[in-house]
């Protein structure tokens, strides 16, 4: 699996704050079969130009010294675009060595979203929205104008296995096939692919979940064409139970 949103590059924001810290989590990615982990800082748009890269490649580094051997580690950053037409066209600011960016909104979805993603793609990049049913007062909608104006969109593990009080968005967005990947955004928490796959299992065949967690992932570092993921539909057992936690029923 591959993982491409998580906040394991230690003592930089709100995530990790060792190098232990970040090791055990990956270890115990590692041994679930996760193989690819792309560590991705807070960054506001507006400071782009002077972010601490330098600084960011020696923990990085330091951080693969001790991480599992079976995982690779990917450089990125979670850019907020809080300044419309920032210059994001710096390599280092991209997944990887990929020409995908992760980029998040500030609390909701602003009006001039889908021309700012469709500025990005008109760029050569390809802006990969983090949790887009985290949005307040984000519809399906919204999200689906998004993706059509060229963001890939990205589902937040926690979205399905957290209480959350979105949980017929996410239910919608799922069923209406609009989300094309699936990370953790761990914080050193439990948060994980390995619980969305052990979540949707029910709702979902294999190869569905290999899209979400493994096929597009790899298209989007490789900089191919992501494949349609099918309408996920939450069967009875999940959906319910769904509902119990954010009703905070047992």
């Amino acid at each position: 699996m591959i993982d491409l949103h998580t906040h394991l590059l230690p003592g930089v924001d709100d995530g990790s704050r060792s190098i232990g810290d970040s090791v055990a989590v990956l270890a115990r990615f590692a041994e679930a079969g996760v193989r690819t982990v792309a560590c991705t800082p807070h960054l506001d748009a507006s400071r782009a130009a002077r972010a601490p890269f330098d600084r960011h490649a020696a923990l990085l580094a330091e951080l693969r010294a001790a991480a599992p051997a079976e995982i690779e580690l990917l450089s990125g950053w979670e850019i907020k675009l809080d300044a419309p037409g920032t210059d994001l066209s710096d390599p280092r600011l991209r997944i990887g060595d990929s020409n995908a960016i992760l980029v998040e909104f500030h609390r909701t979805i602003p009006p001039n979203a889908g021309t700012e993603l469709a500025r990005l793609r008109g760029l050569g990049l390809v802006p990969v929205v983090a949790h887009p049913e985290r949005y307040l007062g984000g519809t399906v909608r919204d999200v689906a104008a998004l993706r059509d104006a060229g963001g890939v969109m990205q589902l937040s593990t926690n979205a399905l296995t957290r209480a959350f009080r979105m949980a017929e968005h996410v239910n919608a967005l799922l069923g209406r096939g609009l989300i094309d990947l699936v990370a953790s955004d761990t914080h050193v928490d439990e948060r994980s692919l390995m619980s969305a796959r052990a979540w949707l299992a029910g709702s979902a065949p294999e190869s569905t979940l290999d899209l979400l967690t493994r096929e597009n992932p790899r298209r989007l570092l490789a900089g191919e064409p992501l494949a349609p993921v099918p309408p996920i539909r939450l069967h009875a057992h999940a959906w319910n139970r769904l509902r119990q936690l954010v009703l905070g029923h047992t």
